[in-house]
């Protein structure tokens, strides 16, 4: 069945939840003719979230899909040509969905943080996907678009200017307001859940090329660390003064660059080392926080990974934001995020992309970046590229989402330096 035979082009499934809502919101003003659904468990509460979208969103049919019952999920991916996906945990729930759209040739974008999650999916639907012509995107949220597309700008740009290939690579949240998301919270207790009662996840988790297609075809580049601090000379000169801490998000946002890399057959580059960082300032104190920081951060992925089952799981989620809720619509607007990304090519040239955009990141802003992965795997599909299977952001549609990006209020730009 081709494209134009189904009867969607995107089912949002799971738009009772908060960044569901959210993502269907944001549809329903950008989204013109495309045809639209919502799916979840109970057609009822699609009901009233369909009532709060809007007279766009007021003939948007309501379809019944449940992760327990996988025929519902065949059903439904066989009726559009897209599935948006907000439901997680997805190791818990994500993989019969992932399937059924493997099976059917239907396209598929999710908000996934959890690299188990996506081997597993690698391991399980990438040989059936590109046999049925599916494109299955992971991470198509604040994890990992600004980090994959920014990078994939960075190429784009020193390939125009023949200045070598990429080689150290930083990405650097310079600032942001806002939280992770309470599903995101929900993906990090299930990573070091699975960590803490399989020692081989564990020994995966801590390979950085453990969602490389090809394992043994990677460069040996010797330590790669995923938290560190650094002086941020060390970066780069326009950093100079200040410090920065390793960034949260950094153990699985570097795994999903270097999947794009190998994807697009290594075209970074065979010399590209990619980590991420967040700025904590340039005050006296500055040094300190970046050591504190960053020690806590590798002594929590350190234990959590070994010792989490250890710890009353009912605890944890009680104090952790809850799964389904988030901050007001002030707050939401309030938020905001910029990052750099700062590379240094094999021909000696220096280059910074530099990404921004306006919104909470982990619910707002996550919700546009979703919103139009959607659009671009549905309606672009002239601008997306060839490939077929489980892929990333920029490997699947990196063209397509650098043209999107200005309507959708994403500002990304590059510029070299020397």
């Amino acid at each position: 069945m081709t494209g134009t035979q189904r009867e969607f082009d995107i089912v949002v499934y799971g738009a009772t939840g908060f960044v569901g809502k959210l993502t269907a919101e944001y549809l329903a003003g950008a989204a013109g003719d495309a045809r639209i659904a919502l799916a979840g468990r109970s057609t009822e509460r699609l009901a009233r979230v369909r009532e709060t979208l809007g007279a766009a969103a007021q003939s948007w049919p309501l379809l019944e899909a449940d992760a327990s019952s996988p025929s519902t999920l065949d059903a439904m991916a066989a009726r559009t040509q897209v599935v948006i996906t907000t439901v997680g945990p997805y190791t818990r729930y994500g993989l019969p969905l992932v399937g059924a759209c493997a099976a059917a040739g239907t396209d598929y974008a999710d908000l996934t943080g959890e690299a188990m999650f996506v081997r597993n999916s690698i391991d399980l639907y990438h040989k059936q996907a590109a046999d049925t012509g599916a494109r299955i995107v992971h991470a198509c949220g604040f994890d990992s678009i600004p980090s994959d597309l920014t990078v994939y700008a960075l190429y784009r740009a020193v390939s125009e200017d023949g200045t070598g290939e990429l080689a150290d690579t930083d990405f650097v949240l310079r600032r942001f307001s806002g939280g992770l998301s309470g599903g995101t919270i929900a993906s990090m207790m299930e990573v070091m859940d699975t960590a803490s009662n399989d020692p081989d996840a564990r020994r995966q988790l801590d390979d950085p090329y453990t969602l490389s297609p090809d394992r043994g075809a990677e460069p040996d580049l010797g330590r790669q660390p995923d938290l560190r601090w650094r002086r941020g000379r060390d970066i780069a000169p326009e950093l100079a003064g200040s410090w920065t801490a390793g960034f949260v998000m950094a153990p699985y946002n570097t795994r999903i660059v270097r999947r794009s890399n190998a994807l697009l057959d290594w075209a970074y580059g065979r010399q590209f080392r990619y980590s991420e960082h967040m700025s904590v300032g340039s005050s006296l104190a500055a040094p300190a926080a970046s050591a504190v920081v960053t020690g806590i951060g590798n002594t929590a992925f350190a234990l959590g990974s070994r010792y989490f089952r250890l710890l009353p799981r009912r605890l944890v989620e009680r104090l952790a934001p809850k799964p389904g809720t988030g901050p007001s619509a002030a707050a939401r607007e309030r938020g905001y995020y910029q990052a750099e990304t700062y590379a240094k090519t094999t021909g000696g040239a220096r280059y910074v992309a530099t990404i921004a955009q306006q919104g909470d990141p982990g619910y707002k802003a996550t919700s546009v970046l979703l919103g139009e992965s959607g659009l671009a795997l549905a309606l672009d599909r002239d601008k997306l590229s060839e490939l077929r299977g489980v892929l990333t952001p920029a490997a699947a549609m990196g063209d397509a989402l650098l043209a999107r990006f200005p309507a959708a209020g994403v500002s990304l730009k590059t510029a070299r330096l020397n």
